[in-house]
């Protein structure tokens, strides 16, 4: 669960520079996000990889 909740932390700290990139043109802020969606995506890995090794010890 520590997991799913650096997801939410990640996401809501991403929030700021998506606002700046999408409508205000921060192109530098668009990289953080990028970055950030990336550690998303690791993270995301991360979390599928011990559900399914929880569910396969069940």
């Amino acid at each position: 669960m520590k997991k799913f909740e650096e997801v939410k932390s990640l996401v809501a700290a991403l929030e700021a520079d998506a606002d700046k990139f999408y409508n205000k043109g921060n192109s530098a802020a668009g990289t953080r996000v990028r970055k950030g969606m990336q550690d998303l995506k690791n993270l995301a890995q991360a979390i599928r990889l011990e559900v399914q090794d929880t569910k396969n010890k069940a």
